[in-house]
């Protein structure tokens, strides 16, 4: 064989080899899923780890942060970060609670979205207007929004007594179905939709993928930026509310620590850390992968530290994974 021949077939064995790694690399958040699940399991199966209210009690834990989770697939998409839905979560589920008692069910639902919405816009309007890095800004909004929760509360949680908020958000059955499961559905199908099929989220993926490419095609950068940020601080929004709903009182506490919680899902279920790359289903998987470790090891009887040093590894992981695709 010639040595241009030679040349060819090592060059097609090595894109043969990168796309085998590739395509496991995409399929990793599902492998180590089906791989963990399975482990707790066998490990776990006299302490009802496969018990039916154990494996709903899952369901129902993640839910919340998999909601969280479908925006962010957008944001990180676009190349920008939110590390305020934890504080935003906590910070509506005050609000809203606060306008429930005082003017009802439909008003105390609108103040939580218009809640989300503004400091959704607030995000947006500094990093894509003004041009400060999102993780900075929505840094200090992590701090303002905690802060707030903390004065509007007077650091006490605000009960909610309203039973059709109780049951839409969060604590209801339809059959044998949880509510929670229905809103994981329903928006992870509009979610999906949006990034996968429609202009949108093609802009999204471009605007994070190659920013000045796009603003050659045309597509208003800034404007993208903006947009998905709001659809972050909705989302946060909505989770503040379904905490409240389920746990039956607003706190500012609710949501601490689930930006973190959030990004490690959204990573490792194949969306790019640095923008151009998203899946929304990955993201919910992902979710549910974390839940499934977090249940795994409370059930296994580890202490809270030693359950905080596993998370940051998974967050480590995540984040490897992520420069890896």
């Amino acid at each position: 064989m010639s040595t241009d021949g030679k040349t060819l077939t090592a060059d097609a064995s090595a894109r043969t080899k990168s796309s085998i790694l590739g395509n496991w690399r995409d399929y990793v958040v599902y492998i180590g899923f089906v791989a963990i699940f399975v482990v707790f399991a066998i490990a776990l199966q006299d302490r009802g780890f496969l018990s039916t209210n154990n494996l709903l009690n899952i369901i129902r834990q993640t839910a919340i942060v998999a909601i969280i989770a479908m925006a962010m697939s957008f944001v990180l998409s676009a190349g920008e970060i939110d590390l305020s839905v934890g504080a935003v979560a906590g910070l509506s589920s005050v609000v809203a609670g606060l306008v429930l008692i005082q003017y009802g069910l439909v008003p105390g639902i609108l103040a939580g979205l218009a809640l989300g919405a503004a400091v959704g816009a607030v995000n947006g309007a500094l990093t894509a207007y003004l041009g400060i890095p999102s993780f900075l800004v929505t840094l200090g909004m992590m701090g303002i929004a905690r802060g707030v929760g903390m004065w509007v509360s007077g650091t006490s949680p605000v009960p909610v007594i309203d039973e059709a908020f109780i049951f839409i958000f969060g604590s209801g059955n339809i059959g044998p179905v949880p509510v929670l499961v229905l809103w994981v559905a329903i928006l992870g199908s509009i979610a999906h939709i949006a990034l996968r099929k429609t202009p949108f989220g093609r802009k999204v993926m471009s605007a994070g993928g190659n920013p000045v490419a796009a603003r050659y095609s045309g597509i208003d950068v800034r404007n993208i930026k903006f947009q998905v940020l709001i659809l972050t601080g909705m989302a946060a929004a909505i989770a503040g509310m379904l905490y409240a709903g389920r746990l039956q009182s607003g706190r500012f506490q609710l949501g601490e620590g689930d930006e973190l919680s959030v990004i490690a899902a959204v990573v490792l279920g194949g969306t790019s850390l640095f923008g151009g790359r998203g899946t929304v289903i990955g993201s919910i998987v992902g979710a549910l992968l974390i839940g499934v470790i977090n249940n795994g090891l409370i059930l296994a009887g580890l202490e809270y530290s030693q359950q905080l040093i596993a998370r940051g590894a998974l967050i480590i992981l995540a984040v490897a994974v992520g420069r890896g695709r």
